[in-house]
C-alpha cells in the first residue's frame, strides 16, 4: 500500500486533500515551456498515458468488434440500437460497479487516498430509494446511457449517410490521428459552457439538482443525472456537422463522456491503487465543485475558470474566497424569497 501521508494532509474528521495543487496544462503558461509541455504530452503520467490511451483503445476495439457495418447502420432499425445499448450499459456496470465494488464494498485501498471520509449516502430521502448508490445507478443506467447510446445511433448513422463529415484513415491518417487528441479538450470547453448553463438557478432546480446531490461523489455518480442534462452533456458529437472526422471518434468522443466521469471527478479518490502504483485519477478539482458549487466548473485542463474567476486550485486562499461566495449566494436567496 502506498503512504498517502507523502502526498496529502488530513483534517480533523479525516477528509485527505493532496499537497499539489490543481493546475491547468502548461501549453497555456508564459513564457511558453518546450519541454513542459512536450512531459504533460508525452509523460506517464501525460495527457495521453494512461487515460486518453485507456479511453482511445476501448473506443477502437468498439469500433472494430462491437459496432455493427456502416452498411448496416445507413439504414435505421432498433436491433442495431439495442446492440450499442446493451454494450454501452455492459461498459458502464463493469467501469462503475467495478471501482465501486472494489473501492467502496471491498475497500481495497481504505480511506488511503479518499477526499471525503464518509461513503455513500444511506437512509437519506434526497435520494431515489433513500440510498444514493441506487440512485445513482438508476439515472445512469435508465437515462444516461440510452441518451448516449441515441446521440452515438444518430451520429453513427449521419456518418454514413453524409450528413456529419467523414474522413478515411488511409487519405487523412495525421489529421484524424490528431483529432483523437483534440476531442477530450473540445469536450472540456464544451462541458464548461454547458455546465455554466446548468447552473442558472431555474434550470439548476429542473435538473442539475439531481446531479449535484451528490456532494460526496462515488463511481456512480459519473453520470447520475437527469435527462435533460443528458442532453446536453452528450451533444458534443454534433461538432462533426462542421468538423470532419470518423466514425470511430464519435465513438470515442461518447465513451469519453460516459465513462470518463467514473474514473474523473467522482471517484472520490485522488489516487487508485494497484499495488504499490498509485494511478491519478484527476479528480480532486471536480470534487471540489460537488463540495463548494460554484467553482471548477471545466475539469481543469483549460484555464476556463480562471478567466471567469471560478477556479479553486485546493488552496486555503481558495477555500475562503469559495465560503464567502456562497455566503453571498444564500443571502441572495434569502432576499429574492
Amino acid at each position: 500500500m502506498i503512504d498517502d501521508t507523502k502526498f496529502g494532509s488530513r483534517d480533523k474528521r479525516g477528509d485527505w486533500k493532496p499537497f499539489k495543487l490543481s493546475s491547468n496544462i502548461p501549453f497555456f503558461d508564459w513564457p511558453f515551456s518546450i519541454k513542459n509541455n512536450l512531459k504533460w504530452l508525452l509523460g506517464i503520467p501525460g495527457y495521453i498515458l494512461p487515460w486518453t490511451f485507456f479511453y482511445g483503445l476501448i473506443a477502437i476495439i468498439f469500433w472494430v468488434y462491437l459496432t455493427p457495418p456502416m452498411e448496416v447502420i445507413k439504414s435505421f432499425h432498433y436491433s442495431w440500437f439495442l446492440y450499442l445499448l446493451i454494450r454501452n450499459l455492459l461498459i458502464t456496470i463493469i467501469c462503475a460497479g467495478g471501482l465501486h465494488f472494489f473501492l467502496y464494498i471491498k475497500k481495497s485501498q481504505g480511506n488511503a487516498f479518499k477526499f471525503n471520509v464518509k461513503g455513500m449516502a444511506k437512509n437519506n430521502k434526497n435520494f431515489l430509494f433513500n440510498d444514493q448508490t441506487k440512485d445513482n445507478i438508476f439515472w445512469s443506467l435508465v437515462s444516461g446511457v440510452p441518451i448516449w447510446t441515441a446521440y452515438e445511433a444518430f451520429s453513427l448513422w449521419a456518418f454514413a449517410n453524409g450528413y456529419f463529415l467523414g474522413l478515411e484513415w488511409t487519405m487523412h491518417p495525421i489529421y484524424l490521428g490528431l483529432t483523437f487528441l483534440f476531442l477530450p479538450l473540445f469536450r472540456e470547453v464544451h462541458f464548461y459552457f454547458v455546465h455554466r448553463l446548468l447552473h442558472i438557478p431555474f434550470i439548476y432546480n429542473f435538473s442539475h439538482y439531481v446531479h449535484h446531490k451528490n456532494v460526496n461523489p462515488g463511481p456512480w455518480s459519473g453520470i447520475a443525472m437527469h435527462w435533460f442534462e443528458h442532453i446536453l452533456y452528450f451533444s458534443g458529437t454534433l461538432i462533426h456537422f462542421i468538423i470532419p472526422a470518423h466514425p470511430v471518434h464519435a465513438v470515442f468522443q461518447l465513451l469519453h463522456a460516459g465513462i470518463g466521469p467514473l474514473f474523473h471527478g467522482h471517484i472520490g479518490f485522488d489516487k487508485i491503487q494497484i499495488g504499490k502504483l498509485g494511478i491519478d485519477t484527476h479528480s480532486h478539482a471536480h470534487y471540489l465543485h460537488h463540495k463548494y458549487f460554484e467553482c471548477n466548473y471545466a475539469d481543469g485542463a483549460i484555464p476556463l475558470d480562471k478567466m471567469f474567476g471560478t477556479f479553486h486550485n485546493g488552496s486555503e486562499e481558495a477555500k475562503e474566497k469559495m465560503v464567502l461566495r456562497m455566503q453571498q449566494r444564500m443571502k441572495k436567496m434569502k432576499t429574492a424569497k
